[in-house]
């Protein structure tokens, strides 16, 4: 993971306090700056890895059927506003020569979504990532979110989420093959 300057984030942080018109050394405030910055390990803390270079392959041994790995919680920041959004991720896809170590999916959507990101890159990095690594005959990713920066602020719609996908190979090219991926993920 890249490293972060814990020591000037606090700066900043305590800075912002005041900036909105707080007390930053009032009782409850004094130790935010020191908590944001070690939340931000957390949050910000797909930095640093190739999500490519943690995905572990195996032959695979003449399975030709879809994959599917659903229900994948992530949470992640709006780049737009720095507010959380989070949801679930269903990935499918049908293998050719090689199969994926399965939690390695998880894994790879905890380093891409760790970063400031929009939904739809988010998709499409995992959709194209496991299409890059594996080499299968199709991969299809849907995310589904609730956006923060859409429920407390904006137009403050509590129930909307946003669907997104991605597909390749025969999940794009065959419908019965989407249709199937998408049956299954209901």
């Amino acid at each position: 993971m890249k490293n972060m300057n814990s020591e000037q984030i606090e700066k900043l942080i305590k800075e912002l306090i005041g900036q909105i018109g707080e007390d930053p050394s009032r009782e409850g405030l004094k130790d935010t700056p020191a908590r944001v910055a070690k939340s931000f390990t957390k949050l910000y803390g797909g930095y640093g890895t190739n999500p490519k270079e943690i995905i572990t392959v195996f032959d695979n041994e003449g399975y030709d059927e879809m994959v599917i790995a659903r229900d994948i919680e992530f949470y992640s920041m709006c780049e737009h506003h720095m507010l959380p959004f989070y949801g679930k991720v269903h990935i499918g896809y049908i293998p050719d020569q090689k199969i994926v170590g399965l939690s390695k999916m998880p894994r790879m959507i905890e380093l891409y979504s760790r970063r400031l990101q929009n939904q739809e890159r988010l998709t499409k990095q995992i959709a194209d990532t496991l299409n890059e690594v594996l080499k299968p005959k199709g991969v299809g990713v849907v995310i589904q979110a609730a956006h923060m920066c859409m429920q407390a602020r904006g137009v403050e719609k509590q129930h909307s989420n946003m669907v997104t996908s991605s597909f390749t190979g025969l999940f794009k090219k065959n419908m019965n093959t989407r249709s199937e991926f998408l049956n299954l993920i209901k």
